[in-house]
């Protein structure tokens, strides 16, 4: 019986953001303006990402391979555009205890979760060079 208290509990607590209106344009820009955050998603560590001024970013999945970008709202959702695909990739952020929760468009089955904020800069390697 205890079992099942402290899970409904940990669910109850974890999905709180699923009630909530995703965070506006606003709300989501400054939480995270000036910001290096990482994400995990399955128990893993997902990648990173370096909130700049002006809605600009720089994602990488944290192995010294950085994409410049920049991020709008549409609607509800807040939308990233990067240097290497033109197409919008668009989430809905929430707000919890834990930090930020990222729904893929909107999509209960695909999130992100903030997992801590850095102390540095997403690590970059330079520009890769031919021969």
């Amino acid at each position: 019986m205890k079992r099942c208290a402290t899970l409904a509990i940990s669910l109850a607590l974890a999905f709180p953001a699923f009630a909530q209106e995703p965070m506006s344009a606003a709300a989501f820009e400054a939480y995270t303006t000036g910001k290096t955050l990482h994400y995990g998603t399955g128990g893993e560590v997902y990648g990173g990402e370096d909130y700049l001024p002006g809605r600009r970013v720089r994602w990488s999945f944290l192995d010294g391979h950085c994409l410049a970008g920049r991020w709008y709202d549409d609607g509800p959702l807040i939308c990233f555009v990067y240097e290497d695909d033109p197409a919008p990739v668009c989430w809905a952020f929430f707000e919890s205890p834990g930090g930020l929760i990222a729904r893929l468009d909107g999509d209960q089955a695909r999130a992100l979760y903030e997992i801590g904020e850095a102390g540095a800069p997403l690590f970059c390697l330079g520009p890769e060079v031919g021969v």
